[in-house]
């Protein structure tokens, strides 16, 4: 009974640890949950081989610096919307990305992150350029 008590405990404990990978955002009235990628190696898988993304999830993209980020879908089946954001939140542009294709999709600016979402997401919530992204964390 102890054994399966502590086994209990340590599972509990590891719960806040695998949700520490997603954070909540907020741009205007929509909430979005982002799967976080702030390494090198999960920058470079990003969406790769997902078949499906809940419709208000997304993946935000954190860089070390911002700089004009490119995006490809390379090995990614889903199409899907990008925004790239400045390190003050404010999204800099939106660009519509083809499933499987190498074409480069480039941030109009320096960004510090970047955000996918399911292709067409920002359009359906009127969400544009100027507007802003609430609850990113500083770098």
């Amino acid at each position: 009974m102890k054994i399966i008590r502590l086994s209990l405990l340590l599972c509990l404990a590891c719960i806040p640890l695998a949700q520490a990978d997603n954070l909540t955002l907020k741009i205007g009235q929509q909430s979005i949950v982002a799967e976080i990628a702030d390494t090198p190696q999960a920058r470079e898988h990003g969406l790769m081989q997902r078949d499906h993304l809940c419709a208000n999830c997304g993946m935000l993209f954190v860089f070390p610096v911002a700089q004009r980020q490119g995006f490809w879908m390379k090995d990614t089946p889903l199409p899907l919307s990008i925004a790239f954001i400045a390190r003050d939140g404010r999204i800099i542009n939106v660009a519509e990305m083809q499933p499987d294709t190498l074409d480069v999709h480039y941030a109009e600016g320096d960004a510090l992150y970047a955000l996918e979402m399911n292709r067409g997401w920002f359009a359906a919530h009127g969400i544009k350029p100027g507007d802003r992204v609430g609850g990113l964390r500083a770098n």
